[in-house]
């Protein structure tokens, strides 16, 4: 087994990123230029949220499927989820014939709880177990 330290190449650290990004651009207009928007008291807000909340339509509602992705992050999951996780995937290869990967499988789950939650609101799946009931 070699020591020796194998490092990226210039393609790989100076390649083009032009895909899209969850990281919002940073808006070039001066401050002094846009408008004031109305200041809201505390006691007329109704919710929690301080963001607008991005909406999405069907389009942005299907899983990105197998392509590269820039954005990442990491989960961590107990053994046990993590084998009923290799359980659906080995699942969905022997009896369905759909040769997947795990992430495909979150992404596709995401989706379809993110769509679920976004039809239904506080009756959907996610918030009920969430909240324990």
């Amino acid at each position: 087994m070699s020591r020796r330290v194998t490092l990226p190449g210039a393609e790989e650290l100076f390649r083009q990123t032009t895909t899209l990004s969850a990281v919002p651009s940073v808006n070039p207009t001066p401050i002094e230029d846009q408008p004031e928007a109305p200041i809201q008291s505390a006691a007329s807000k109704k919710s929690v949220r301080t963001t607008p909340r991005r909406r999405v339509n069907t389009f942005d509602r299907s899983p990105s499927g197998r392509e590269r992705h820039d954005e990442k992050i990491t989960v961590y999951l107990s053994p046990e989820e993590l084998y009923d996780l290799e359980q659906a995937r080995l699942a969905l290869r022997g009896d369905l014939g759909l040769a997947v990967d795990r992430g495909r499988i979150v992404r596709e789950s995401l989706a379809i709880i993110i769509a679920d939650l976004e039809a239904k609101g506080d009756q959907s799946i996610i918030a009920r177990r969430l909240r324990g009931r």
